[in-house]
């Protein structure tokens, strides 16, 4: 397209997001970070991170933790961290590593030199699980898996203090450097901390820090074969790395006290960061379980982790979704203490809003039929000039070549056409966008009393879609594309992946009959359409642009399938905005 000075282009080595705008919402977590600074903590600097374990794609409610994290700390003029927690080799990859990084850069944001490791924190946790038990607050149990599962105890019951609880701290030492060694297979002794078998919280009773596992580590090879557990690991990651706020979703609000239970329990921790929860993003239709998601992907439900039905970042991308469009949603969600259901409906009005502004509109014929218009020279061929985006000026026009024989949308034409219908019926005129005033004059069927094409003719009054001198009107407008300049396409359009509003939802009766939660699948969530013509301009369009489809929608050139000699292209959403239409009623 020529003058089009905004291609929407989607490679996430292109689109580089400038991060949320610095002025935001006031939120709980905000007014707590105002309050410690007002007060001389941390030295005036807070610090942030986000850690992700490495065993998965990110998808949106991931978006939702780095927006806050990253937000907050460029806001106060802080530092923002991005730690992978790789502290489980049987599942963490380089390959999530590496998308993980290519999604965070997408969004628009940026961690500089702190990028760290869980990995790179291995001695010196090592060390201070040595100090807990020098000091009686960490032992070695021998019971199997099995055991301490069945002695934790319940809710309403009490745990069993295990038979090696109360062990001599040489014995102790002695044991967990024989762990560390390697003398013990996996899954024979483990490390705990001693806290108390009695507690309400089930996780402060005398929960692991440590097992027995012979892998091989990403990063660290064979140099151990005893790893950290998370709740472990993740709190005196954020001492090592001087983490002042430490922000995560709202189901570790019960993992605090064993936060800062390690933190006020280790002699040499040198700092005390302060774990704040938030409501983590709940999204009708959408699964947000990495592990499931997993599962997805690896028995063919969806083509990968790109899936555009997925709600991955990377599949949202490959959609069409704009990093500017997501960072939006997830400032218009809010951050706040109670879990709740966000309606899909409101990321799609997210989503029309930055598409309407910076997408290019072309013309697409989803289900041609074809109009020949009889009047028109055979063999001429002009070219209309068409404006790429109303919405900005700056975005330019391009020609658009019409002849004698156009095809339009199946659906914009009617036999017996009803009340209100203002698209093209026998005897009926319309205007075809951008060129001429069109009569349908004739109808021809198949044996079977299909149409299969229309005759029409045209007024040269009325070249360029204008009112004719005479001044009639008419209401239809409808986009077309010449049948000789056009260019074939598949065209790939997406509903919910999942039928039910939660995914996770299986009634009694399923299970009974040994369902589970893949039963919500929804079969028809992916339709390709292979007969659709596009305008010419769009002949050599860039996987990964984002444009609207008159009258249809916003779509986006699929990054995955197509190929030199074949158009493919993802629909991203429909122009219909739902959404706002509920807005404005309240």
């Amino acid at each position: 397209m020529s003058n089009n000075n905004s291609t929407g282009s989607d490679n996430p080595n292109v689109e580089n997001g400038t991060g949320p705008a610095p002025a935001r919402a006031s939120h709980f977590i905000r007014d707590i970070i105002q309050q410690d600074l007002e007060q001389g903590k941390h030295g005036g600097t807070i610090v942030t991170r986000f850690p992700p374990e490495p065993n998965a794609y990110l998808h949106l409610g991931h978006a939702k933790a780095i927006c806050i994290n990253y937000g907050l700390a460029e806001d106060f003029g802080g530092r923002y961290h991005l730690r992978f927690d790789d502290t489980n080799p049987t599942k963490e990859e380089q390959k999530y590593i590496d998308a993980m990084r290519v999604d965070i850069h997408w969004l628009g944001f940026d961690w500089g030199d702190h990028e760290y490791y869980a990995s790179d924190y291995f001695e010196q946790l090592y060390n201070w699980a040595v100090e807990l038990i020098e000091a009686g607050k960490a032992y070695v149990d021998d019971q199997t898996p099995e055991e301490i599962r069945e002695t934790r105890g319940t809710l309403k019951t009490p745990g069993t203090e295990s038979p090696y609880r109360n062990r001599p701290v040489e014995e102790n030492l002695d044991l967990f450097a024989r762990m560390k060694a390697g003398e013990f297979p996996n899954g024979s002794r483990v490390l705990r901390a001693r806290i108390d078998m009695t507690s309400p919280n089930l996780n402060m009773r005398d929960p692991v820090m440590y097992r027995v596992l012979h892998e091989k580590h990403p990063r660290t090879g064979e140099a151990w074969c005893i790893y950290p557990m998370y709740d472990y690991a993740h709190g005196q990651s954020d001492a090592i790395e001087g983490i002042t706020h430490s922000l995560c979703s709202l189901e570790f609000e019960d993992h605090r006290p064993l936060y800062d239970w390690f933190l006020n329990n280790i002699p040499s921790i040198p700092h005390k960061p302060r774990q704040i929860e938030f409501a983590r993003l709940n999204l009708a239709h959408a699964m947000m379980s990495k592990r499931k998601l997993l599962q997805l992907v690896n028995e063919g439900v969806v083509d990968g982790w790109d899936d555009p039905r997925l709600t991955t970042l990377s599949g949202m991308r490959r959609r069409g979704y704009t990093a500017t469009a997501i960072r939006r949603f997830c400032e218009v969600i809010g951050v706040t203490k109670t879990n709740s259901l966000t309606e899909f409906a409101l990321l799609e009005h997210t989503v029309r809003e930055d598409l309407n502004k910076t997408s290019a509109r072309v013309m697409a014929v989803l289900n041609p039929l074809k109009v020949v218009i009889e009047n028109y020279p055979e063999g001429q061929v002009e070219h209309m000039e068409a404006v790429n985006n109303p919405e900005d000026a700056s975005a330019g026009t391009r020609q658009v070549p019409f002849s004698r024989t156009v095809y339009i949308e199946r659906d914009d034409f009617t036999e017996d056409p009803p009340k209100k219908w203002f698209r093209l019926a026998p005897g009926r005129e319309v205007r075809l966008r951008a060129a001429y005033w069109v009569t349908c004059t004739d109808v021809i069927k198949d044996d079977d009393g299909n149409v299969v094409e229309l005759r029409c003719t045209y007024d040269p009054e009325t070249k360029g879609g204008n009112n004719p001198p005479d001044g009639r009107k008419v209401k239809g407008t409808l986009h077309w594309v010449s049948a000789e300049h056009a260019v074939p396409a598949e065209v790939r359009s997406y509903d919910h992946l999942f039928t039910s509003v939660y995914p996770d939802d299986v009634t009694d009766e399923q299970k009974a009959e040994g369902l589970d939660w893949k039963v919500n699948v929804n079969p028809d969530s992916l339709t390709v359409n292979g007969n659709a013509m596009v305008e010419p301009s769009l002949a050599d369009a860039e996987p990964g642009t984002r444009l609207q489809f008159e009258r249809i929608g916003y779509f986006c050139v699929d990054t995955k399938f197509t190929m030199p000699d074949k158009l493919v292209f993802n629909r991203t959403a429909t122009l219909r905005d739902t959404w706002a239409k509920q807005a404005k009623k309240g």
